[in-house]
């Protein structure tokens, strides 16, 4: 996975961390269980707010 594929990601973090509300989570966590997913094999240093953003936002989708 890339930091690209938000939406495969959002799901991803559904599946691992499906107690945690995506509306309450910090950029910082949101980060690091990201480059923890076993299948993510992006540079860290390629993600930014806008693309954490979009994570979260898919994550909110996958979630309801």
């Amino acid at each position: 996975m890339k930091w690209t594929d938000s939406r495969i990601i959002a799901i991803e973090l559904c599946e691992a961390h499906p107690d945690i509300d995506p509306k309450a989570i910090r950029f910082t966590d949101l980060f690091n269980w990201v480059v923890a997913l076993p299948d993510f094999n992006d540079d860290p240093k390629h993600c930014g707010e806008k693309i954490l953003e979009a994570i979260q936002m898919a994550w909110i989708d996958e979630a309801e």
